[in-house]
């Protein structure tokens, strides 16, 4: 039955349901007689919906609702032969319920997309006398304890700890962390991860729903059932509205003996114009926010955005734009300039697949520096690469892999690199035979209205929060650049969840912006949440209440003003079909309006309140 109903609810039947009300209205209007009123196929599509879900309310759900009334003016019309006001309402209502479904309707395919990441096999090392056996193996037969081999290019199927060789892992989707990062034995490891370079061996240590991508997924999904649906106004009021409608009706008709404005006093009382308030302003909302790039896909986020006082950004992708880029060429000999250097460094890195290698190399092209052939190129995993250019030996990698090749580093040397993790930044030392030559800095860059966002948030007594998965000097060097000082930096993402719940609790209203995997359960458990959606991944996408389809964070004000506006046309329009619905009460029981006048009252009010909402789709916000 619910099938059916449903189908009859949907927007072709009650396009069809709209066209026999419209003939019946225009036989009314001509005074034509058909043996059957066209308006009985609008009762039928339109108020078998209407009784269904009441009958399912009062029953099952023990729920006074709006549905309810609706239908006992519907029944109490069709009595007393007033066909047309009874499928009247039920259209009206019918159109409301429409609207409503395209405004709250919230995609589900976030959840599905992060089961997709999940390996699906995992190459197992069975001991034997002269080695290791590999087999592949489904990853949900994988045992804690278990040796596995990851080869470069393949995703990790569990949580583990290295225990043979060296690489570099991208763990973005788990911390959001811009860079690769070296691994090596006794490092963890975590599910979901990308083996970049190097093949390395790890001991399986949580496997299952224990492991961080599960964890993950449970996360959005136990955020998501965190936050109960806003209930509709309508429906919030219909178990006092219900009652009066019914005392109001029959102490008219108790009163003046005709059962006609008892009647009239029920068709009347609809909530109509009511029902429509609140979706067709959150339509127009909606389709002047899509106007300037930004997607909302609910009411409720609209009405939380204008509640929030506090602002928590992620960082790579949102407050920087997540790209690499050459911030410092320092050169450590007198004989060695920049020009030099960056010759040197990209020649070698253009043999390499690493980021920071193909940083450089773009960085150079950009000052036009010509690259030269080299020889013995060779790439360890997680520490650099080498090679022999114009006759002499060339290191580009971290201090370690250096100096196990009989680099000299002095201590001026390591003060110019403490200098530089100190801003947070990465570096790749440089070397020639045994001396170091040079230091190349990368650093993510800050997006330039950044800083103008945070100002204008602090102007409107919003709170800002910086919530990351990098490491705490690379966290500060970007919030000293932007004015953030409250900093949450090494978190994962369990942990971003408990930095919002925590936010929660001391009263804030958050407001989550982030773009990555691995922010989709802090983004559901914000009380609103925001993604960019330029670069964004689409599971963040599909987790937030809104999304950017640009990464152009001064939007983030115009959707608070959106809002605002929103919901101020909304109670505006609910006083507006409340006082309507006084008025024609007021003449129902004194005689002027019958069932046809009160329900054509009724479509006065829902045009007025329509016109009102649509007006929000044009006003200038920015």
């Amino acid at each position: 039955m619910k099938r059916f109903t449903d189908y009859l609810a949907g927007t072709k039947m009650t396009i069809v349901s709209g066209i026999f009300l419209a003939i019946s209205l225009v036989l009314m209007l001509t005074d034509t007689k058909l043996p059957v009123d066209p308006a009985w196929i609008t009762v039928f599509l339109s108020g078998l919906p209407l009784l269904y879900l009441a009958i399912t309310r009062l029953f099952y759900q023990k729920w006074i609702s709006s549905a309810l009334l609706i239908t006992i003016a519907m029944f109490a019309s069709i009595i007393i032969g007033e066909l047309f006001a009874a499928g009247e309402v039920a259209f009206i209502m019918a159109i409301g319920a429409i609207l409503e479904d395209m405004t709250v309707a919230r995609a589900k395919k976030g959840i599905g997309t992060l089961i997709s990441l999940i390996p699906t096999q995992g190459r197992k090392l069975i001991p034997q006398e002269n080695g290791f056996l590999e087999i592949m193996i489904p990853a949900e037969q994988i045992q804690k304890n278990d040796l596995l081999r990851i080869l470069p290019g393949e995703i990790i199927p569990v949580d583990g700890i290295v225990v043979n060789g060296t690489s570099s892992i991208d763990q973005s989707i788990i911390t959001g962390e811009s860079l690769p990062i070296d691994k090596t034995i006794n490092d963890e490891i975590f599910c979901g991860t990308m083996n970049c370079y190097g093949t390395i061996d790890i001991k399986a240590v949580q496997v299952g729903n224990d492991s961080s991508l599960q964890k993950m997924i449970s996360l959005v999904k136990e955020a998501e059932n965190k936050k109960a649906p806003m209930q509709k106004i309508v429906d919030k009021w219909a178990t006092w509205l219900v009652p009066i409608a019914l005392l109001i009706a029959i102490a008219a008709y108790i009163i003046t003996k005709d059962i006609v404005r008892a009647v009239t006093v029920l068709v009347v009382f609809c909530p109509c114009a009511l029902a429509l308030a609140t979706p067709t302003s959150i339509m127009a909302a909606i389709g002047q926010a899509t106007k300037h790039g930004v997607l909302i896909k609910s009411g409720e986020a609209l009405e939380r955005m204008g509640m929030v006082d506090c602002i928590a950004f992620d960082k790579t992708g949102t407050l920087t734009y997540g790209d690499l880029q050459v911030s410092d060429v320092i050169s450590l000999t007198s004989t060695e300039d920049e020009t030099s250097l960056l010759f040197k460094t990209a020649s070698i890195e253009s043999y390499s697949e690493h980021p920071l290698g193909k940083a450089i190399v773009k960085y150079s092209r950009s000052k036009n520096c010509t690259l030269s052939e080299i020889s013995e190129f060779q790439m360890i995993p997680g520490q650099g690469v080498t090679g022999v250019l114009s006759g002499k030996r060339i290191y580009c990698g971290n201090a370690n892999f250096l100096e196990e090749n009989g680099v000299v580093l002095d201590s001026s040397i390591n003060q110019k690199l403490d200098s530089v993790r100190n801003q947070g930044k990465a570096s790749i030392i440089i070397g020639e035979e045994t001396s170091a030559i040079g230091i190349i800095a990368l650093s993510d860059t800050v997006k330039e209205n950044a800083k103008n966002v945070v100002q204008w948030l602090r102007s409107m007594d919003t709170d800002v929060v910086l919530l990351t998965g990098d490491n705490r000097l690379t966290a500060e060097y970007v919030a000293n650049q932007i004015g953030i000082t409250n900093i949450h930096s090494d978190l994962l993402p369990v942990q971003k969840v408990s930095s919002i719940e925590n936010l929660q609790q001391d009263g804030k209203i958050v407001c989550m912006i982030g773009d990555g995997v691995n922010d989709a359960a802090a983004l559901k458990m914000a009380n609103v949440s925001i993604a960019m959606g330029g670069m964004g991944s689409d599971i963040a996408i599909e987790a937030a209440d809104i999304a950017l389809m640009g990464d152009d964070i001064e939007k983030i004000p115009y959707i608070k003003k959106l809002s605002n506006a929103t919901i101020r046309t909304i109670k505006g329009n609910i006083t507006a079909s409340m006082c309507i619905n006084a008025v024609a009460i007021v003449l129902s029981v004194l005689g002027i309006l019958n069932p046809i006048t009160g329900a054509l009252v009724h479509n006065v009010g829902s045009v007025l309140v329509v016109l009102n909402a649509a007006r929000l789709y044009d006003r200038k916000f920015i």
